[in-house]
C-alpha cells in the first residue's frame, strides 16, 4: 500500500519562498495521481493543486501564479514537489499529500485514498 510523507515546512515571514515535498513510497508505480490539499485554521481541507477534468494540473485561485508543482519519478520513490512562492498569511495552514489511482481527474478530497500526516506550514507578517 502506498505511503506519504510531507516534509518541507516551516514558520517563515509573508513574501518567503518554501518547497514542500511528498515521497511516495512503497510504489514506483505510476499509476498513482499526486496532489496536494490544505487545511487552515477553523476550515475544511481545500485542494491547493490537484487535477481537472482533462487530467491536467488544477491550482487553486488562491494559490495560482504564485504556487507550482513539480514530480520527480526517477528515484525509486516518486515524490512531488510543491513550490510556493511570495507566501502570505493565508497560506498558513497544515499541507497534505494525498493520493489515488488513476484517473488523474479531480479536485474532490473525497476522490482521494491515501493521506500524509502532513506539514505545517505558518506565514507571519
Amino acid at each position: 500500500q502506498i505511503q506519504l510523507a510531507e516534509s518541507g515546512g516551516g514558520s517563515v515571514k509573508t513574501g518567503s519562498s518554501l518547497i514542500l515535498s511528498c515521497v511516495a513510497s512503497k510504489t514506483t508505480d505510476l499509476h498513482y495521481c499526486l496532489a496536494w490539499f490544505r487545511q487552515r485554521p477553523g476550515k475544511e481541507r481545500e485542494a491547493v493543486v490537484a487535477y481537472d477534468v482533462l487530467g491536467t494540473w488544477r491550482y487553486s485561485n488562491s494559490v495560482r501564479g504564485r504556487f507550482s508543482v513539480a514530480r520527480d519519478n526517477a528515484n525509486a520513490e516518486n515524490t512531488l514537489y510543491l513550490h510556493m512562492n511570495s507566501l502570505e498569511p493565508a497560506d498558513s495552514a497544515l499541507y497534505y499529500c494525498a493520493a489515488k489511482r488513476l484517473p488523474c481527474i479531480t479536485s474532490r478530497e473525497a476522490d482521494f485514498n491515501y493521506w500524509g500526516q502532513g506539514t505545517q506550514v505558518t506565514v507571519s507578517s
